[in-house]
């Protein structure tokens, strides 16, 4: 099985949302995702898709996002984003697409590797952090923490893959609440997006840090195309 990540489809079939609007690069921008998809990705593969799923605001009008999404060869497991305002219960999502599984306040595993995550938030000394913002904030902790020991208590896992939607650092501010999990945990993997932009993308915190590999997976980064992600031996 390999393991794939990509972030920030926006997808909007159902509401004819142009993305051009945001660059020529993002022109019929779900082609590319879908050609790269298929090409590298087969039925027993698992991909993760971090946040900013669909523009929808109702699960009526994201149903003809995730039904596509569904259809793409793998398994996928989606957790929420900023803009992903459709987001229901679990007890109304789980189940409901045969080849996706949605992650909050829990994990997915498939043949040994399960994914944890958290939708995140901004960080604690960012620019217009707000004394509200820090509920939040702790609250995706507690989110990641309890998805990471519901993974760690499971005897079939042999690695914990973690997803988050915001990025869990920066260059600028390399620990916190979430980096002190993810080493806690001896977490090797970490994947994020919700950036779009060469100056967020010049401070993104990339690579190996502090014994975690982070990688950038917003698609706009990755030239619409998915990242795999090392598993197993490869880690």
């Amino acid at each position: 099985m390999k393991l794939f990540a990509i972030s920030d489809l926006h997808l909007g079939f159902s509401l004819n949302k142009p993305m051009h609007i945001f660059g020529d690069n993002w022109t019929n921008h779900y082609m590319k995702i879908k050609v790269d998809w298929y090409h590298r990705v087969k039925q027993d593969d698992l991909v993760i898709v971090a946040g900013d799923i669909s523009w929808a605001m109702r699960m009526d009008e994201a149903r003809v996002d995730l039904e596509w999404i569904d259809a793409l060869p793998g398994k996928k497991v989606l957790i929420k984003g900023n803009h992903d305002y459709w987001w229901q219960s679990m007890a109304k999502m789980q189940g409901t697409y045969p080849n996706i599984s949605f992650i909050l306040n829990n994990y997915y595993a498939e043949k040994g590797v399960a994914v944890c995550g958290s939708r995140g938030w901004i960080l604690p000394g960012s620019d217009g952090f707000l004394d509200e913002d820090m509920k939040v904030y702790l609250r995706e902790v507690q989110r990641l923490e309890r998805s990471l020991r519901l993974a760690k208590d499971d005897p079939t896992v042999e690695q914990i893959v973690v997803a988050f939607h915001y990025p869990p650092a920066t260059i600028h501010s390399p620990q916190n609440e979430f980096t002190e999990l993810l080493q806690e945990f001896s977490i090797k993997q970490v994947v994020y997006g919700h950036l779009h932009d060469k100056e967020s993308w010049n401070q993104a915190i990339r690579g190996e840090h502090g014994g975690v590999n982070y990688h950038l997976v917003s698609c706009d980064f990755t030239d619409f195309r998915l990242v795999e992600i090392p598993v197993g031996d490869d880690d």
